[in-house]
């Protein structure tokens, strides 16, 4: 008697409930992005979730400090401890007092780095309780919840929610939180964040303090590196912008050099010499350009944009955004033939090593430490060149774009996987 050999189980079906595929307990379908008010950071947060095919399905939450006055000195304290502290200060002193003008800064021109700001109207408080009461509450319902969370005020919130709601949440911390790893399901990090651990570093800090040095042990199987941060700039979104600005972009003359210019940091700094010798090198090449159009960041300082202005201002090659909407950002990365960054800002390089197109760094041998060993990487893979004022814009040359992004966007899928959930489809 030949054996019954029974039919193989079906796959899954279209139109078939979740329910009966895998179970909804196993299919995550919303996120919650914990940002802390950082355009940079909280746009590594959204991209990742863009990736992951949940844009339309996250809530924004945002961790805030007090602001102004004496709380501009009090940042270097964890947020929870601020928080407090402003409100005993406040009950001793009166709110007035306490926001006595820290010294300002006028800025002028607003570029706003990695991938535009974030809508305000559905952004709540950030509540460890709540998001865990809501995850506990919603999970039969709507199945595990995926936190995102990125920058140094969001590590406590988003370890608390992993910590107490473990069994319904997913929690991805971006950049190194300076803590124990096993508080995360995942951290996603550049590679120069363990720059400390590397020889260079260690014979550049004094014996007494590499014990205070983070990282201090190299990633395990909860990290995972990038080459630089994560952002919202994909194929998809140049397409969708090199329509929106065709209009206003198409008809320049060509080559288009897109020159983005940041603001001068602990580690990369700079000022009015830089900003001399950019024009330098700008004038330099503007034989080789049909267009140059400069943005600059809310760190720029005055003195820098106000040279720019003044040598460059009235040249008709040149267009210097006025910081008046709508922003030009995305239009520049999908038309631009060419880039010319300062060194300063790693998420502004990251967005445009993404394009494939040519990108020229001004200032990367002003940087040190972990800034240094970033753009030491980027020259090594062949995505950046030095901006010398020697070079032909019309050239084009190409390297693989950066896609740090949907890289980590795998990983986490696998990260899902290996726990028994999976995005929603």
């Amino acid at each position: 008697m030949k054996p019954i050999r029974l039919p193989e189980p079906p796959g899954p079906t279209p139109g078939v409930p979740e329910i009966f595929e895998g179970g909804t307990y196993s299919v995550v379908r919303r996120a919650v992005v914990i940002g802390n008010g950082s355009v940079g950071s909280e746009n590594q947060s959204i991209g990742l979730v863009r990736a992951l095919g949940l844009a339309d399905k996250h809530v924004l939450y945002r961790v805030t400090r007090p602001k102004g006055g004496v709380n501009e000195w009090l940042h270097w304290l964890p947020v929870s401890v601020h928080q407090k502290l402003y409100f005993v200060l406040r009950c001793i002193f009166g709110y007035t007092q306490l926001l006595v003008s820290a010294r300002g800064r006028k800025h002028v021109f607003v570029h706003p780095e990695n991938g535009g700001s974030v809508g305000l109207s559905s952004i709540l408080e950030a509540d460890a309780k709540h998001i865990v009461k809501m995850a506990h509450e919603t999970y039969e319902k709507d199945g595990p919840l995926l936190v995102v969370a990125s920058g140094r005020d969001t590590i406590s919130v988003a370890s608390s929610i992993k910590r107490l709601a473990s069994e319904n949440v997913f929690v991805v911390q971006i950049q190194h939180p300076r803590v124990k790893l096993n508080r995360f399901d995942l951290v996603i990090t550049p590679r120069h964040d363990y720059y400390p651990l590397t020889p260079q570093a260690q014979e550049q800090v004094p014996r007494f303090l590499k014990r205070w040095l983070t990282p201090q042990e190299p990633p395990n199987e909860h990290v995972v590196l990038t080459v630089g941060a994560l952002h919202q700039i994909d194929s998809a979104a140049l397409r969708n912008a090199a329509s929106a600005w065709n209009d206003e972009f198409a008809p320049l003359p060509k080559p288009l050099l897109v020159v983005n210019i940041g603001g001068p940091t602990r580690q990369c700094r700079y000022g009015a010499d830089l900003a001399k010798k950019l024009i330098s090198n700008l004038l330099s090449v503007l034989a080789s350009c049909g267009t140059v159009r400069i943005s600059f960041s809310s760190r720029t300082p005055d003195k820098v944009s106000s040279i720019i202005v003044k040598q460059l201002g009235d040249n008709p090659k040149v267009f210097i955004w006025d910081g008046q909407e709508p922003n030009p950002h995305m239009g520049h990365l999908a038309w631009a033939d060419a880039f010319v960054v300062t060194a300063d800002s790693i998420s502004m390089i990251s967005e445009v090593c993404s394009t494939g197109k040519p990108v020229y760094v001004m200032g990367a041998e002003r940087c040190t430490w972990k800034y240094a060993d970033f753009h030491k990487s980027l020259r090594e893979r062949g995505v950046v060149r030095p901006f010398l004022g020697s070079e032909d814009i019309w050239e084009s040359w190409s390297y693989p774009p950066l896609n740090d992004t949907a890289e980590a966007a795998n990983r986490v899928r696998e990260a899902l996987a290996e726990r028994g959930w999976r995005l929603r489809t």
